[in-house]
């Protein structure tokens, strides 16, 4: 499978590559990033590095680093993993670094990777569902993706221990069709 770079009109993604280690490292130990990814388990620097150096040859995953025009600097990444050809579908994850939330970044990558996702091969991969999770702390993430056109399909209750508190987890997808319709209503989405 190859690892596209997708172009927009603000940022660029690329294939997370071993330079991406020091934003990687960055990232996944930012605490508010943590909390709202529900991310438990401790990364070693190690472990980071390593990753940034061998994901992109990973099978069945495409990690893409977020950039914006003008710069390589690696502001986050968007993922999408699981992808299971026969039964075209997938799942998907993003996180930005500190400091590059709500800067309208994460919600033109989600809607470069959805284009490449449903695209037709051999430009694209041709799925027909993406799916995720987030957390119900996490209001403005299930805003973002619901803006994108992905439904809510389930919850897991009390799934994931936020400090003292038992918090729901979302599921949701995006089907092809979805997409399109969404896209059809929003003429600046890829």
């Amino acid at each position: 499978m190859d690892k596209p770079t997708l172009v927009g009109e603000l940022v660029v993604l690329r294939p997370v590559r071993a330079e991406d280690a020091d934003g990687m490292w960055e990232m996944v130990n930012d605490p508010e990033g943590r909390r709202l990814t529900g991310t438990v388990r401790d990364i070693t620097r190690e472990e980071s590095d390593a990753w940034c150096a061998s994901v992109a040859s990973r099978p069945g995953r495409i990690d893409l680093a977020i950039t914006v025009h003008g710069s390589d600097e690696f502001l986050g990444e968007i993922v999408l993993m699981d992808i299971d050809e026969r039964d075209a579908n997938a799942s998907m994850r993003m996180s930005l670094r500190p400091g590059q939330r709500g800067r309208g970044f994460g919600g033109e990558a989600i809607g470069l990777v959805l284009a490449h996702a449903f695209g037709a091969p051999p430009e694209g991969l041709g799925l027909h569902r993406v799916a995720l999770d987030v957390l119900e702390i996490n209001p403005r993430a299930r805003m973002l993706y619901e803006n994108h056109g992905f439904q809510v399909e389930g919850r897991l209750r009390e799934v994931h221990r936020d400090g003292d508190y038992w918090v729901d987890v979302e599921l949701m997808a995006i089907l092809e069709d979805d997409y399109r319709a969404a896209a059809a209503t929003q003429p600046s989405r890829p």
